[in-house]
């Protein structure tokens, strides 16, 4: 058997802080937090294991299927998200007078504190704000629309916030993947005859597709993951219009110190999360051609 060389001690040396960390806070509440799923636990008494019986209350709870159905809706942000991200990226990859001022433009909803990003649009969406005060002056509508308070539509409401919320970030992942494509294979695109459309289709996502990968895969889970717009705006309502499964293990977590059922619930989501992840990387990972 081969000793390991000096470099590889060395690389391991390095890597020890790292992978200390990482099983302290990742690791250890991972596995830690797997294990009390099985088990009936309030932070105060000692665990209790009873197998299988979080899960079996847990898909027998209809507010759990319902916040599950409302996490798989809420996936609906993602093609819309990366859509308008890439385009936009095309847009501002072009070198058009104050274009550094609309990419910081876009961009400042990403580094803007979700709680001030709740407060402005929970002020937006009131009975008597600016949304539907614009409405109103524009004849759209007769009376208030009540976004956030009318169960059919407060879910979209608040789709559509992390939609403006995560377009400015994915933008940026785009643009970095558009300036990484040769200028001369546009050149000689356009020399061949391509159109703008072509050169757009054949040359771009091709090229673009290890970003488009990544970006969907991170998107896929932000959105699964949604919790801090409803936390701000809606806690959950109304009429559990807009109770996600995370805010689900918030509730019962948190909130009612019912451990066992919240993380079952974590971890019918992380599995979740995985599928959605996996199949990202099945139908949209670049093939060599």
């Amino acid at each position: 058997m081969r000793k390991p060389s000096k470099t590889t001690l060395q690389a391991y040396l390095f890597l020890t802080p790292a992978l200390l960390l990482l099983a302290i806070f990742s690791f250890w509440p991972v596995g830690f937090g797997s294990f009390l799923a099985f088990t009936r636990y309030n932070l105060i008494d000692a665990p209790q294991w009873v197998g299988l019986d979080n899960f079996r209350e847990l898909f027998g709870d209809e507010l759990f299927l319902s916040a599950l159905k409302n996490s798989a809706l809420y996936l609906l942000v993602v093609p819309i998200i990366q859509l308008l991200a890439m385009l936009l990226a095309v847009l501002v990859n072009n070198n058009l007078p104050g274009i550094k001022l609309f990419r910081a433009a876009y961009y400042l909803p990403v580094v803007t504190s979700v709680s001030v990003i709740g407060i402005i649009w929970n002020f937006m969406y009131t009975e008597d704000g600016v949304l539907n005060a614009a409405l109103r002056w524009l004849h759209l509508v007769n009376d208030p629309v009540g976004w956030l308070t009318d169960d059919h539509i407060a879910l979209f409401a608040v789709m559509f916030i992390t939609v403006w919320r995560g377009i400015g970030w994915y933008m940026v992942l785009y643009l970095a993947g558009l300036q990484a494509i040769p200028a001369d294979v546009y050149e000689a695109a356009q020399l061949d005859g391509a159109g703008r459309w072509q050169r757009f289709w054949r040359i771009t996502v091709p090229l673009l597709a290890p970003t488009i990968l990544l970006c969907s895969v991170m998107s896929v889970l932000a959105a699964v993951k949604a919790f801090e717009e409803v936390q701000i705006l809606t806690k959950g309502g109304p009429m559990q219009s807009t109770y996600t499964a995370l805010y689900y293990a918030y509730e019962f977590g948190i909130k009612s110190l019912n451990f066992g059922r919240a993380l079952a619930a974590s971890l019918v989501m992380s599995a979740f999360c995985i599928a959605l992840a996996w199949l990202n990387f099945r139908y949209l990972q670049p093939r060599d051609r």
